[in-house]
């Protein structure tokens, strides 16, 4: 097997030289460069990608702990940070994670060798955050943030939840239900207030039973719905805490022979790709950028790693709303 030693040997050079070629081929003169790349095409060399990683210190491998992906958020994200990490030379392994299995998705990320860690299951309350923080591997959260603030990007979760609720306000609907995830969140929990805080400011009563916080699920949101659908006084209008939610929420309606928005509004929020396809047309809320959130902290999380700054990663997208086809006025 043709190793480093041979290479040298074979171009004149010295080891070290070779190893710079292979490195930092910038720092290298091009008659010396050309002279080592001929060699190792010559003998048909092949790095030791473990053995150059161990000298530099760098594996060129980033961690993504991703949302399922029944969540269209996910497809779209996982999709922009593969693909632009690949493009600067990172390998990036994936994990789809649930709430439910936290753990131990978090403890194979922290177990691995690698430059960086992506991630947008963390809870507000969770305590690898500290952990993190403790360790000397840059980390970047999406769509989700730690109560302490820091190391996120994100869109304004507040400020989404009460323009969708606005919105079905400001089309005369006093009727709102809402239908979101798990309060753990920062995500769901901010939205929901955002929603709140909207129909408060507008004088809307609070209906308990307009209110519904799910696990995200097919099932447990077609059993939201369908609670909803059976009430005396049904909601005219639905604001869901994703476009996922509000994507269930339609289907669920089409089985039940409900109209979209004939005989419901619906909003979501996120703005998916999928949300403005022709045939859905999903009214929702999202970055006023359109920018993928998982491309902007794949981004910033590559910009640590190669900077090498300490560097606290604190960005808000504002938000608007998309008006489609799925809302109207009563």
């Amino acid at each position: 097997m043709v190793s480093s030693k041979d290479v040298a040997k074979h171009a004149g050079v010295s080891q070290t030289t070779v190893s710079r070629v292979l490195n930092t081929p910038e720092l290298v003169k091009k008659p010396t460069l050309d002279k080592v790349m001929n060699s190792i095409q010559e003998l048909n060399y092949i790095p030791n990608a473990l053995a150059r990683s161990l000298v530099q210190n760098k594996t060129s491998t980033i961690v993504l702990l991703s949302g399922p992906l029944h969540n269209p958020f996910f497809v779209d994200t996982t999709t922009a940070i593969v693909n632009y990490a690949n493009s600067k030379g990172y390998r990036v392994n994936v994990q789809f994670v649930n709430d439910n299995n936290l753990t131990e998705a978090y403890a194979t990320a922290i177990e691995q060798k690698v430059d960086g860690i992506i991630l947008s299951c963390i809870l507000i309350d969770d305590p690898i955050f500290g952990r993190l923080e403790k360790m000397d591997i840059p980390f970047i959260t999406y769509n989700r943030k730690h109560k302490n603030d820091r190391h996120f990007v994100e869109i304004d979760n507040f400020e989404a939840g009460y323009l969708s609720a606005k919105h079905l306000i400001e089309l005369g609907h006093t009727n709102i239900a809402w239908v979101g995830g798990p309060l753990t969140t920062s995500t769901f929990n901010n939205r929901y207030e955002g929603f709140l805080k909207a129909l408060k400011d507008y004088q809307i009563s609070v209906e308990a039973e307009y209110i519904i916080q799910t696990d995200t699920s097919k099932k447990d949101v077609s059993r939201a719905f369908h609670d909803l659908m059976q009430l005396k006084k049904r909601p005219t209008g639905i604001c869901a805490g994703s476009d996922s939610l509000a994507l269930y929420l339609m289907d669920e309606a089409i089985y039940a022979n409900f109209r979209i928005p004939e005989d419901i509004s619906l909003i979501g929020i996120d703005n998916v790709d999928i949300s403005h396809h022709a045939s859905i047309q999903l009214t929702t809320v999202g970055s006023i950028s359109k920018e993928n959130l998982g491309l902007m902290a794949i981004h910033k999380l590559i910009e640590l790693i190669e900077n090498k700054k300490n560097s606290c990663v604190k960005i808000t997208e504002s938000v608007k709303v998309f008006d489609r086809s799925t809302t109207r006025r009563v």
